[in-house]
Order: C-alpha cells, then structure tokens, then sequence
C-alpha cells in the first residue's frame, strides 16, 4: 500500500503582507509631524527635511526605534503644504485655542500636530475631516500621555466645523449677495 505523499513544510516564517494605504498614511502623518518639529528646532528648509526624511528616517532603525513605512507622496504633499499654507493656518489654529494660548505658546511637538492636522483639514478635501482628526488625535498619542491628544482633537474639531461644516451636518452659510 502506498501511503499519500506529505506535502512540503510549510515555510518557518512567512512573508510579511504589505502595509495597507491607510497605515502608510498614518506612517507619513507621523514623519510629517517629526520633519516639522526637526525643521522648527534646527531651521532645516522643507526640501532637506524632504530629502532626510526620504533617506534616514521613513521604514529606517534610527537609535534602535524603526520609523514606520510611509506613503512618500502623501507625506510630500502635507509637509510641503503645512510650510507653504503656515500663513492661513496659523490663524485658524489661534481662532481654534483658548483665549491666552496663542500657537506661538505651545510646544514645538505639539504646534506641528496641529499644523499638519490643519493644512488636512484646510486643504486635502479628499481626505474626510473626521478621519484626519482620528489620525491625528492618534499621532498625538504617540507623543503624549496626558490632556495633549484631548487638546489636539477639540483645536482641530473647531477648526474643521468651520472650514468643512458641511461634513459636520452645519448648514453652509448663504452666500451674501
């Protein structure tokens, strides 16, 4: 008699499945949010922190932490937009603090969340404004432990209800005429 013939074992370790869109997202909002603190902190210009980000940080080990892949065009687009479009978020950002807390007074970390968030909001109508608060809100927890995420979505939530109403069920305001 003969006896079924083993099928091959299976291999030990199995190919690791690409990254889905939306966590190469959350990947490239995370670099964009390190690029602008690195940009603040040591005045690099957009296209080195471009440049450095791309080469050293996006999917690399940088001190035994390894940096999430990213989707590259998407993180070109915010980090770029968030520098180019600074003079119409800022204040949005202060019309959306609490009265005494102007941008300039938070901390770096914290300024970049939500200039990234805000430039989503303000100019990638493609992405849903609730979703680009989540993700946010998200990154902000990478960073913090305390009251700062809660900070980061009720800025962006205002911020968002007045540039997206509609996406929040708000009536568009009538046009004057």
């Amino acid at each position: 008699m003969s006896q079924p013939a083993e099928s091959p074992a299976a291999p030990e370790t199995a190919p690791k499945p690409k990254p889905a869109p939306l966590s190469l997202r959350k990947g490239a909002r995370l670099a964009v949010v390190q690029a602008l603190y690195e940009m603040e902190i040591s005045d690099k210009g957009v296209i080195e922190a471009l440049a450095e980000f791309e080469a050293f940080w996006i999917g690399q080990e940088v001190d035994g932490v390894v940096h999430p892949p990213a989707e590259t065009a998407f993180f070109r687009d915010v980090l770029r937009g968030a520098v180019e479009e600074q003079r119409a978020i800022d204040p949005k950002l202060d019309a959306a603090l609490a009265k005494g807390w102007p941008l300039r007074r938070l901390e770096v970390v914290l300024r970049a969340i939500l200039r990234a968030g805000a430039y989503e909001l303000m100019f990638r109508r493609d992405v849903p404004a609730r979703a680009a608060i989540s993700e946010y809100v998200d990154v902000a927890h990478s960073f913090y432990a305390g009251d700062e995420p809660g900070m980061v979505n009720a800025v962006l939530d205002r911020v968002g209800r007045e540039v997206r109403s509609t996406e929040f069920g708000i009536p568009a305001a009538p046009k004057k005429g």
